[in-house]
């Protein structure tokens, strides 16, 4: 019997008034042109709430604090792989206000879009549930 493994992804939902922050995953990585809220791999033993601000900043250089838990969501793994994966979304907040600085080692491209705008975008289905 195969062992089914768990992966953990923790996402943030960053506004700024009716706005919500959005990343384009980059050409030659897993889901290239996708758009996802930043976020990424909960390394092991790690908090979860702690990967989330610290994927954040990774992403965008963004400074945040997570202020609630929006979702949680789980699936099997898409590549087929035995594998099961989790994923939270916290509500967070800015400290400071700064640009957006993309590590363009994962994402090309971002933007701020109201809930309604982003559905048109191509997101993952736990992303889609979200709006």
């Amino acid at each position: 019997m195969t062992e089914i493994a768990r992966k953990d992804l923790a996402y943030c939902w960053i506004a700024r008034g009716d706005e919500v922050l959005f990343l384009r995953r980059g050409p030659g990585v897993f889901r290239a042109g996708h758009w996802e809220l930043p976020g990424g791999t909960v390394e092991p033993g790690e908090p979860v709430e702690a990967a989330a601000v610290r994927e954040v900043a990774e992403e965008t250089g963004l400074r945040v604090r997570v202020t609630g838990e929006l979702s949680r969501d789980s699936w099997p793994d898409i590549a087929g792989r035995p594998m099961e994966i989790h994923a939270f979304v916290y509500t967070a907040t800015e400290d400071g206000r700064d640009d957006v600085v993309l590590n363009p080692e994962e994402h090309d491209g971002f933007a701020w879009l109201s809930p309604a705008d982003a559905v048109r975008l191509d997101l993952a289905a736990h992303f889609r549930r979200l709006l």
